[in-house]
């Protein structure tokens, strides 16, 4: 269920509130374009600087117009426990089929802490969760080690894994099987992610260039079909400029200035993100024009 190229999603903003009607167009642009997995209320979603009330309104919106056509990854992680049950109970409840739940970001917790903490969640709600390991944003690493032991509990089935370390993809399937679900958190490594054992990718690209981001995603998974491979790297190669430019800066202002490029919505951001500078933004248009998505 959980494989192939999934959206994390901006959250549309208009005058500083949640815009909901570019919010609602957006997942139905997905639902029409391929994706196979929509990652509300993530970090490209804004969620640091969403209230409670929208960030489960976000959700809940995502859960209702996908109408179960496609998973739903409710983002659900935050750096206290009690808050991640909390958002995590409210997703169960509507009809989230899965939880992205991040490491505690700030508090810096050990490994006797991250393991507590994924397994209070695991221990007060019923949903599979996938644990985000994102060192440059959270500080703190997972170890193979103890994502082994929280992959032993009931409702811890995969990760989505932004270290940027490709040994870790080959690593934790040796340590964890094949049934440990392997999710890239970063576009431009998907390849060999893929390559090394992953199935899919949470993408931020994906959000302006789905169609392109599904065909690499099952071209890329063809892994015993050269001709399949063949036109996956020439996918790559053709969304490569994008996957860079979109992290020139701080995301999700880039992305969110490329979505407005194809008038899904403004590029409207909140404190203490800004839109991005000028000169980011040729790079930006540049790169969606050697994609052929402007």
């Amino acid at each position: 269920m959980f494989k192939g190229s999934i959206v994390a999603l901006i959250t549309p903003f208009k005058n500083n509130s949640l815009d909901e009607d570019s919010y609602i167009s957006l997942i139905h642009h997905h639902l029409k374009n391929g994706t196979s997995g929509l990652v509300p209320a993530g970090t490209t979603g804004e969620s640091p600087t969403l209230n409670h009330k929208e960030h489960e309104r976000v959700i809940e919106l995502c859960v209702k117009e996908s109408k179960g056509k496609i998973p739903v990854i409710a983002g659900t992680g935050s750096n206290s426990t009690d808050e991640a049950i909390s958002l995590t109970k409210f997703s169960e409840k509507i009809g989230a089929n899965a939880a992205l739940v991040v490491t505690p970001y700030y508090n810096k917790p050990t490994q006797e802490g991250l393991y507590q903490h994924f397994k209070a969640i695991n221990d007060n709600c019923s949903i599979p969760i996938i644990i985000y390991n994102i060192p440059p944003r959270s500080v703190v690493d997972m170890s193979v080690d103890t994502m082994a032991r929280l992959f032993e509990l009931k409702n811890i089935i995969g990760v989505k894994d932004a270290t940027g370390d490709l040994d870790r993809v080959k690593k934790q399937k040796d340590k964890m099987g094949s049934e440990f679900i392997q999710l890239s958190g970063e576009d431009g490594t998907a390849l060999e992610f893929n390559l090394n054992g992953g199935v899919g990718c949470i993408s931020v690209s994906a959000n302006v260039a789905p169609k392109l981001c599904a065909e690499f995603q099952e071209t890329s998974l063809a892994k015993n079909n050269s001709n399949l491979l063949s036109k996956a790297k020439e996918i790559n190669e053709k969304l490569m400029p994008l996957h860079k430019s979109l992290f020139i800066e701080s995301s999700p202002s880039p992305v969110k200035y490329a979505a407005s490029l194809l008038n899904f919505c403004s590029d409207e951001v909140r404190l203490p993100l800004v839109k991005i500078t000028e000169g980011t933004k040729k790079a930006v248009k540049s790169a969606m024009q050697h994609a052929n998505l402007i």
